[in-house]
Order: C-alpha cells, then sequence, then structure tokens
C-alpha cells in the first residue's frame, strides 16, 4: 500500500490549532531559557566557590545526569529500575581500571565506561523486560546486588573490598584536571542528556515509548516493537548511568564497593519522582533537592536523615506527579483556560482513502488450531476475508471468537494451520509484524494510549512501526503528518478536540479514535473486537455506516459483534463458529434461517426437565424485585429502566444476546455494580446501597460466571468458605451442610482434598454452585452456568438445576442455552439493547419469534420450542 499519508481529504482546522501550537512552542522555548540559565549559573559557580561546594554541585549534577537516564525509562516506557547503580558503578569502575591500570587517557576510558553500560543495559533487558511490574523491579535489584559484590569477589581486577585508588581527575586543554573540571563537565554533559531527552520525547520514538507504556498490545497492532522500545530506553539509560559513574570516579578519587549501595539506585529514583516522571525539567528538580537537602540540614547532626526522610515523605505526597508535574498542571490549566480548543470543523468532506486494485487484499484462515491447558479453543478452522467486504465472526459464548481474532492478528500464535494475505503466507512472527504487512485490528475494552492526545494516538500509527531515527522529530511534529492524521480523524466521525488526552475521551469518541488509529496504519484487513460495546442506538447506526465506508474503500473488515442487528444490517458476509469450530457461512438472511446456527445460539431443551409447575400468581409472594433499574460503567448506561421480579420458589430465566445487559444486572444484584437509579428489593428490604458481603448474608448469592473458585484451596475449603456470609456456624451444623453438598454432587466428594484449579470446568461449575448453596441462600443467582462445558456436562448441571427448582429454591438463571434454561425455568424475560423487550411464561416465550430475533436479529423464526 501507499506509504503517502496525505491521500486522505484534507480538513478545515480552527484557528486554535495553530494557536495551541505556538503555546507550545514558546513554553518549550521559556522552558530551555530557564534550564540554560540554570546550568549556566551552576557552572559559573562551579568556577569560583570553595572545593566542597564544588563536590556538592557535581554530586548533584551526577544525580541528574542518572535521573535524565531513568526518567527515559520510568516517565516515558513506564519501566521501574532499582539497579541503576550497577551501571553507575561499571561505568566507575571502568575509568578507575582503565586508566589506573590500563594506563587509558581519561576521556576514551570515560566514553569507553559508558558504551560498556550501554551494552551491559541492553543485554540486561532482553530478558529483565520479558517481565514486568514487582518481577523487573526484582531483577533490577538483583542486578545491582551482582555489580556491588563482583567488586567484592574479582579482586585481581577490582582491588577487592579495597577498592582502587589514585582516580586522578580530567585536564582539558592543557589545563590540570581537579574536581571544578569534573563539575563542569558534569553540567555540560547533564546539558546534552537534557537536550537528547528533549528530542526523544517530542519525537517518533518518545511517542512509541507512551504507547508501549499505556498499552503494549496496541502498540503492538500498530506496528510498534515493544521489546525493541523498552531496550533501546534501557540501554539510553544506562549509557547515561554509566557516563556518570565515570565522572563519579575522578571526583572521589577512588571507588570501593561500598559507594554503590542498593541506597544510591534508590536516590535516583527518588530523583525522578519528586522532580516528574516524564517531564524534562524534573530530574534537575529532583537532583537539587536530593542532593542539596541534606546539606541544608547538615546542622541537625543526627537528626538530618529523619528531617530528610520526613520532608521527602511530604513532598511525595503533596506532589504525587513531581514537582514539575503540578507546575506544569497549573500551567496548563491556565493556559487553556485562555485559549479555545482545536477541533475539526465538521463542514469538511467524509472521505477516506480509496485502495488501488492491486492493493486490495483478503485474509484467509486455514486449518488453524488453538489449545489452552488441554481445551481445544479452535479446532481446523478456515474461512475468507474478502477485500472490499465486510466479514462478521459470530457464535455463542465461549465460540472462540477472540481466540480467533487473536490468531488473525498476530497476538497468538497457531498451533496449527496457517494465515495468507492477499494470497501469501503470512509468518507467525508476531502483532506487530502482521501490522506491519497490513492487519490492523481494535479491542473490545478500548486500548487508546492514555497519556498522548488524540492526534498523537493517530500520527505515531502513520508510521506504522516505522521509528525512524531516535532524535528525529519530524514525523510526529511535520504539519503533513498531523494534518493526514486529523483529516482521518474527521473522516472517522470525530469533531472533537484533537489536542485532548485519549484518557478523558468519552466512549464513543474512544471508539472512533480507535477505529482512526487502526486505519492510519494503511492497512488491508481491519479487524474489529466488539466495536458497538456499549454504544448508543445513534451511534450504532453512525458507526455502521462508517464501516460500510471502510469496505467501500476497499478494505477487508472483519468483524466480531454481538449486536446482531448491526451485525445483519452491515455484513456482507458471515462466518458462525461454534466451540472453536466452523459451523456456517453466508449472506446475513441465510445465517438468520439456519436451523444449525439457531440451535447452537439457543440450545435445545433437555429431555431428563419436568414440567414446571403451574403457580398462582396472585398468591406467591414476590422475594426479588427490580423497579425501573438503570445502570452503567460510564456516560451512557448499560440497562435502562428494568424492572422484573423472582416470586417465592420460581426459577426465572433471564436471556438476551452478548451484550444485552445480563452480566450487569446480575452484578447490580449482588451488590458488585452500584445502580445509578432504580430500587432492588429482597423481602421488602432496599439492596440497592448496600455492599456484596451484606447482601449475600441476607440470603441474595451470586454463582459468577466463568466458575471463579478459589483456583490454590481444596474443594473442602471452597466450601467452607462459601457458608462464611451466615458467620461462625457450629462445626457439626458446618459439617452437616458440606455433606449435602457431597450428596448432591458426588463428584467432589472424591476429590475434596484436591485444589479446585485442577478441576475439569463442569467440575468446578459443580463446586461454584455447592459452594454459593452452602449460605443456605433464599435466592440463588447463576449468571452463565453452562458456558465452556461439553454437552454432557450441560446436561447435568440442568438436571441438578430442576432439581434445585423441585426443592422450591427462587432461582434467577442467566444462560446461553436459551431452550434449555426455558425448559426448566417457570417465566423469563428477554433483554435486548439493556431493556425488558419481552416478558412471559416459559412455554410462551420458548414460541416467541421475537426471542430468536433477539438472538439472531430481525423479527423472523419461529421460536425456540424443540
Amino acid at each position: 500500500m501507499s506509504d503517502s499519508p496525505l491521500r486522505l481529504a484534507s480538513p478545515s482546522v480552527d484557528a486554535g490549532a495553530s494557536g495551541a501550537t505556538a503555546a507550545r512552542t514558546r513554553d518549550g522555548m521559556a522552558l530551555t531559557a530557564i534550564l540554560a540559565a540554570a546550568l549556566l549559573a551552576m557552572a559559573g559557580a562551579a568556577c569560583v566557590v570553595n572545593g566542597y561546594f564544588v563536590v556538592v554541585i557535581a554530586g548533584v549534577a551526577l544525580l541528574a545526569i542518572c535521573g535524565v537516564g531513568l526518567n527515559l525509562l520510568l516517565g516515558l516506557t513506564g519501566q521501574v529500575s532499582f539497579g541503576h547503580v550497577g551501571f553507575y558503578a561499571i561505568g566507575a569502575y571502568a575509568v578507575a581500571i582503565l586508566t589506573t591500570q590500563a594506563g587509558w587517557p581519561f576521556w576514551p576510558a570515560w566514553l569507553a565506561g559508558g558504551a560498556i553500560a550501554a551494552l551491559t543495559g541492553a543485554l540486561l533487558a532482553l530478558p529483565a523486560l520479558r517481565v514486568r511490574g514487582p518481577g523487573l523491579a526484582m531483577v533490577t535489584i538483583a542486578f545491582g546486588f551482582v555489580v556491588e559484590h563482583g567488586a567484592v569477589e574479582w579482586r585481581a581486577l577490582t582491588g577487592g573490598q579495597n577498592g582502587l585508588m589514585g582516580v586522578m581527575p580530567p585536564g582539558v586543554f592543557g589545563i590540570e584536571g581537579s574536581e571544578r573540571v569534573v563539575a563542569v563537565a558534569a553540567l555540560a554533559v547533564l546539558a546534552v542528556a537534557l537536550l537528547i531527552y528533549a528530542r526523544i520525547s517530542r519525537g517518533t520514538w518518545g511517542a512509541a515509548m507512551r504507547a508501549v507504556r499505556d498499552s503494549e498490545t496496541a502498540a503492538s497492532s500498530i506496528g510498534v516493537n515493544p521489546l525493541i522500545v523498552k531496550a533501546v530506553a534501557f540501554a539510553f539509560s544506562a549509557a547515561l548511568a554509566g557516563l556518570a559513574g565515570g565522572l563519579f570516579a575522578p571526583l572521589q578519587g577512588m571507588v570501593t564497593p561500598g559507594m554503590f549501595s542498593f541506597l544510591q539506585s534508590l536516590l535516583f529514583v527518588l530523583v525522578v519522582m519528586i522532580g516528574g516522571a516524564g517531564t524534562i525539567a524534573g530530574p534537575l528538580v529532583g537532583a537539587v533537592v536530593v542532593g542539596l537537602l541534606p546539606e541544608l540540614l547538615a546542622s541537625l547532626e543526627n537528626l538530618r536523615l529523619l528531617c530528610f526522610g520526613v520532608l521527602l515523605l511530604v513532598v511525595l505526597w503533596g506532589a504525587p506527579n513531581g514537582v514539575i508535574g503540578v507546575l506544569g498542571t497549573w500551567w496548563k490549566s491556565r493556559r487553556n483556560a485562555s485559549s479555545s480548543d482545536v477541533s475539526v470543523d465538521a463542514s469538511a468532506p467524509l472521505t477516506l482513502p480509496v485502495l488501488a486494485q492491486a492493493q486490495r487484499k483478503g485474509l484467509a484462515a486455514h486449518g488453524l488450531v488453538m489449545t489452552f491447558g488441554g481445551v481445544k479453543a479452535v479446532a481446523d478452522l478456515s474461512f475468507e476475508l474478502p477485500a472490499a467486504r465486510v466479514t462478521s465472526l459470530i457464535g455463542p459464548n465461549g465460540a472462540g471468537k477472540s481466540t480467533v481474532l487473536n490468531m488473525l492478528s498476530g497476538f497468538y500464535r497457531p498451533q496449527a494451520g496457517t494465515r495468507a494475505l492477499g494470497g501469501d503466507a503470512l509468518a507467525a512472527r508476531g502483532a506487530c509484524d502482521s501490522a506491519r504487512y497490513g492487519v490492523a485490528r481494535t479491542y473490545q475494552t478500548s486500548q487508546l494510549f492514555g497519556g498522548m492526545s488524540v492526534l498523537d494516538n493517530v500520527t505515531l500509527a502513520l508510521s506504522a512501526g516505522r521509528l525512524g531515527g531516535l532524535l528525529g522529530v519530524a514525523r510526529m511534529r511535520s504539519k503533513t503528518h498531523r494534518d493526514a492524521a486529523t483529516a482521518l480523524l474527521r473522516a472517522c466521525g470525530y469533531h472533537g478536540d484533537v489536542e485532548l488526552m485519549a484518557a478523558d475521551l468519552a466512549h464513543v469518541d474512544r471508539r472512533l479514535v480507535e477505529i482512526a488509529r487502526a486505519l492510519a496504519t494503511r492497512p488491508a484487513v481491519l479487524l474489529l473486537d466488539e466495536p458497538a460495546a456499549g454504544l448508543s442506538t445513534q451511534d450504532k447506526a453512525q458507526l455502521g455506516k462508517l464501516l460500510r465506508e471502510i469496505a467501500d474503500s476497499g478494505v477487508a473488515v472483519g468483524l466480531v459483534e454481538h449486536d446482531m442487528s448491526l451485525v445483519m444490517g452491515v455484513s456482507d458476509g458471515i462466518v458462525v463458529i461454534d466451540a472453536g469450530r466452523f459451523l456456517a457461512q453466508g449472506s446475513p438472511s441465510a445465517i438468520r434461517h439456519d436451523e444449525r446456527v439457531r440451535q447452537a445460539y439457543l440450545g435445545a431443551q433437555t429431555a431428563e426437565a419436568g414440567k414446571p409447575r403451574e403457580r398462582d400468581v396472585a398468591t406467591t409472594p414476590e422475594v426479588l424485585g427490580v423497579g425501573k433499574l438503570t445502570a452503567g460503567y460510564g456516560a451512557a448506561p448499560v440497562l435502562h429502566d428494568i424492572s422484573i421480579q423472582v416470586r417465592e420458589g420460581e426459577l426465572v430465566a433471564l436471556l438476551g444476546a452478548n451484550g444485552a445487559g445480563k452480566s450487569t444486572l446480575m452484578r447490580s444484584l449482588a451488590g458488585l455494580h452500584r445502580p445509578v437509579s432504580g430500587g432492588i428489593t429482597f423481602d421488602g428490604r432496599d439492596l440497592s446501597r448496600l455492599d456484596a458481603a451484606k447482601i449475600a448474608a441476607l440470603g441474595v448469592v451470586l454463582v459468577p460466571e466463568g466458575r471463579q473458585v478459589f483456583a490454590e484451596l481444596s474443594v473442602l475449603d471452597n466450601l467452607r468458605l462459601g457458608a462464611f456470609p451466615c458467620g461462625r456456624l457450629p462445626r457439626v451444623t458446618l459439617d452437616a451442610r458440606i455433606e449435602r453438598m457431597f450428596a448432591r454432587y458426588p463428584r467432589l466428594r472424591e476429590r475434596q482434598h484436591q485444589r479446585a484449579g485442577l478441576l475439569s470446568g463442569g467440575e468446578q461449575q459443580m463446586l461454584a454452585i455447592a459452594r454459593a448453596l452452602m449460605s443456605a441462600p433464599r435466592v440463588l443467582l447463576l449468571d452463565e452456568p453452562s458456558l465452556g462445558l461439553a454437552p454432557k456436562v450441560i446436561a447435568e448441571l440442568f438436571a441438578s438445576l430442576d432439581a434445585l427448582r423441585r426443592e422450591s429454591l427462587s432461582m434467577l438463571l442467566v444462560d446461553q442455552m436459551a431452550a434449555m434454561a426455558l425448559s426448566i425455568a417457570d417465566r423469563g424475560y428477554v433483554l435486548e439493547e439493556g431493556r425488558v423487550s419481552v416478558s412471559g411464561s416459559a412455554s410462551e416465550l420458548a414460541g416467541d419469534a421475537r426471542l430468536a430475533a433477539a438472538y439472531l436479529g430481525g423479527q423472523h423464526g419461529a421460536g425456540v420450542a424443540a
């Protein structure tokens, strides 16, 4: 595909865009002037003050140099290192060894020390950066200890515990070496380091580092290789620490292992945190605080370190984003108050780039296989996503749709089978490689780079992972690329402020920006995972038009979506999978009427279930009631004025397609999600403001989707914890309840001392239900109990639920097997887009065509009765 971003129509942009750019330029120039003045003042002071203060100034400069390097790692890529003192020591020992033992001049030895530290950092990064969070911190701490104790043990080279003496300060221009030369050299290195950091942070590499920090998954999907980006950041950070260490050796005149303790690494991290991670001036401010504060408190003698620690805690508590972070937030709010938003002109034409015929490529899957822990999630699956068409991949819960999407986009490597793009085999080299070849995707949960602006999100994607030189800023700052990104945002329907941080976007705008970012890589194939989730009806209509526009431009669109109205309205073709296997393929109309598809979505009635007894509705008391309940996770509600009821001894089925709001309602009933408005009553008591533990203690107990047993505990311990809401039960009562559970589910008795995580899926589901029954609930909430189970196990499960129904336990059942659920239920409700669309007795719903329409779209079908 063409690499030119100019094929998009150019939009008209408000005058605020140039004003915002000019304001940022002025702010950058002002900051540069302030930093230059501060460094010159420190250099001037180093030339006139006495030797003690020269050492203090040099020490501050060395702290700042290490802080700049660590700021690139921590502030941009989000990686924490507590072992940078190791690189500091490597630089110091390299200078000491080369100058005192090998006879090298200082400056070549100093550069060699920085290079050795950089190489060591790159080698350490390869294994270290494959772990995250505490794992990475532990690896770097271990590295620091290895270097420190290696210096102790390698006596022949490092002098052991006594270290190396007689490291002389360097001379320059014939001037004899002294601490002043070291101080001025340190300040010069600091100035260069700050300049390099500023260039990187404003350029494509800096944007890629922020992208990796915010979402490695999304960064891979636009062609950025997270491991390479983090390794480069780690090596650069290590090089600066090595260069600082190389200047530390002549400043002290000696090096010993005790100078490079773990405490020194903590000070490097504090420099970044106090000054402000991710800011240009932060390391300098942090170094001044960390370096000078102990000197200012020197008169306090024994209380000096205590006061130092207290002051640091106060600073970190009062300014968690650092001193510069707080000042930057204040200045930005002040500037924004007097400037207009940078938005895209709504009158600009809605046009997407049209691919030439030679650039249009379909994506084909041949015999894909993927297994997780012995469970075959996808089995011998083959289908094709033709160019310039919308092809939807649908199937019931647990069918393997997301797994297939992950294989197509390169996030999973198939255990068997291949992918082909335009007839050419696509190697399984990872998601970033697939993105560079033209396979882009979006995610079920939007994964924008929240720490970057909307415009930067899309501008970075235009590079498709080709980041250019480390110090280059042209791609991120050039008018050509930013205009192209702005045009693409407009073409996708985003009309907001392009300079707004992506984390602050409304839900619908996040979806549009994510699609624009995916299209910015100029893909041949666009894969979308539930893009309509959480959107309003109007927003879904806008999304449908956009998907058609993308397909008409020549891109092959692969859509995984649970909103069947959208799927049926926008798709040229539909592929149906069930339990990871190909089930059917055809037009929306053919799929809607395919009996195999209806069977997969709705299931079949269970023959073992007895006919529910007739109830006198007028005399059966209500035990659980929901009145006009509204709930959601953001600006747009998921549930809209839901009203349902469960009577004493009833089994009520709650049905609907994925994304209809069933699980949100169950979580609201169990107290795991706070409703926006409406009421929930249990025996006349309001539950809407109670927490989950109190609701469970009252007798409303949830069996959550996905079982969620305590995997590391035994079956017996899981059951004992199930009785926790009842308080401390007598041992006899507890044992009697456990015995009843074993009688109900004999397989649990056989495995009572086995870890729950080692049980099969069916056994875990039995345990989850038994655990809930241990608290003797009045109402049992069951969320998708049949999900991921084999047909035989599902039949056994529904037989056990039917037995509970016959024992007059009140239950609210959410399950994908609609026909089976209705065969044991008394009544049912059907949810569509967060609203009750149909309700009635189980027999009435089983024959109602609207039930099938809720799952498969349209007003077709003839019910689900077997």
